[in-house]
């Protein structure tokens, strides 16, 4: 099995874990509070959807041999689709999802061996790989399930987006706190130290 394979196959064993649960979700569950700050459970299911959205168009626009935006209208079309979308119903902010999901797995699935390599625009802007599309909605899927709050945590975090993402992520303390703090704390000389918000 090549990465891609893999990676996709991951990706879609989490949509599929995702939709489980979504199974217990009813309207009065949207409307609760999330464990992300200030984000209902409907923000993030919302945010789930049209991140999927984001995926299948920049796919799509490498297939074509041209470069999207993740977002229509950058952060500030992100925030507006997330907000105009939470308020809806537990069915029709489920539909949606399980919809925009079943879209990722199906352009995963048909895209083309040469668009993997093609560039894409992350959501900062920075050209990659396409390939990095599956490792970013695999991690996506599994981070935000775990954000909902309904049963599913980070001890459900698959073995293998551990062992690949752990490492970078360690890799980018440095980045976001006092470096001496960091290595006294790793030797048990210090407590943790306090980290930059991430990303």
């Amino acid at each position: 099995m090549s990465d891609i394979d893999g990676d996709l196959a991951a990706c879609a064993e989490s949509h599929a874990r995702l939709h489980q649960t979504l199974q217990e979700i009813d309207d009065q569950t949207v409307r609760a509070p999330s464990r992300l700050p200030g984000w209902t459970v409907g923000h993030v299911l919302t945010h789930l959807a049209r991140n999927a959205d984001s995926v299948v168009r920049r796919l799509a626009a490498a297939a074509a041999g041209e470069l999207v935006d993740q977002y229509p209208g950058g952060p500030a079309g992100r925030a507006a689709e997330i907000e105009a979308g939470h308020g809806r119903s537990a069915a029709e902010i489920i539909a949606d999802l399980v919809a925009a999901d079943h879209a990722v797995d199906a352009a995963f699935a048909g895209a083309a061996p040469g668009v993997w390599q093609r560039t894409v625009r992350a959501g900062n802007g920075e050209l990659i790989p396409a390939t990095q599309l599956l490792f970013s909605r695999w991690r996506e899927v599994e981070v935000h399930h775990a954000d909902l709050g309904l049963g599913y945590g980070w001890q459900q975090w698959p073995d293998g987006l551990v062992a690949r993402w752990l490492p970078i992520l360690l890799g980018e303390l440095a980045g976001r706190t006092d470096e001496r703090a960091l290595m006294a704390w790793t030797l048990g000389r210090a407590p943790v130290p306090e980290l930059r918000p991430w990303g």
